[in-house]
């Protein structure tokens, strides 16, 4: 099977991306359709602060085109607020919902919060209740968690790590799973800042040395202040494919 780059941005609805990106006169209820004309995936992420409706996720998948992808993140109700402890009902609605996509559902990303420490009880009792035959990504976002023991745990059960660029926190460049996932949030400053094409010319050397076993790979740019998301994504994009 040939390698795939799903490259994307980490949401499209952002009100300051008309002029920057959107034709300035282009309704907002065709903006996903626009955005799909330049990239193949989504990372959903307003799903993390609440679960999407039903009839959005049918309006997602039907205003996007036949190979879209969306990853989707989980929501925060279960990595932040119950902390992975006494779930399975609440995971269960959740993927239930997301699975509307179809075949256009990717990774499901598990965003853990940065006041939570390691604990490799807690992360294997969770993962163990998820379907595998969905695909499933971790972001730690506390330092203790980037370990070997953990990376164990992951590739035990399939899960990806999510490996991540934010200027407070590196994280190693780690496959656990057939697949990579990538968030970039910024490289000075966090959510806001813009790549240079050099640090995207370096990153996707070390991408391409990551991917060398691996089945596809995930890449989101997760930087939308003035538009810069969509603007490294598309260099990245480039060097990747050259």
């Amino acid at each position: 099977m040939a390698l795939h780059y799903h490259i994307g941005t980490s949401g499209w609805h952002y009100e300051h991306w008309r002029h920057r990106f959107y034709p300035v006169k282009l309704s907002k209820t065709k903006w996903l359709e626009f955005y799909a004309t330049n990239f193949s995936t989504v990372e959903l992420n307003n799903s993390f602060y609440k679960l999407p409706s039903e009839a959005a996720f049918t309006t997602w998948r039907d205003s996007s085109p036949a190979n879209f992808t969306f990853a989707v993140k989980v929501s925060r109700f279960i990595t932040h607020i119950k902390r992975l402890k006494d779930t399975e009902e609440a995971v269960g609605r959740f993927i239930g919902r997301a699975q509307i996509l179809g075949e256009k559902l990717g990774p499901l990303l598990y965003q853990l919060p940065p006041n939570m420490r390691r604990d490799d009880e807690r992360l294997e009792a969770f993962v163990s209740i998820l379907p595998q035959e969905l695909k499933h990504v971790f972001e730690f976002r506390h330092q203790s968690w980037l370990e070997e023991p953990v990376f164990k745990i992951l590739h035990k059960y399939s899960i990806g790590l999510c490996v991540f660029d934010m200027p407070s926190l590196s994280c190693p460049l780690v496959a656990t799973a057939d697949f990579a996932y990538v968030r970039f949030h910024g490289s000075t400053g966090l959510y806001w800042s813009c790549y240079s094409d050099d640090e995207l010319a370096d990153w996707a050397k070390r991408l391409a040395d990551l991917a060398a076993n691996l089945k596809e790979v995930y890449i989101y740019f997760n930087n939308d202040a003035e538009a810069f998301a969509v603007r490294n994504a598309m260099t990245l994009r480039g060097y990747l494919q050259a």
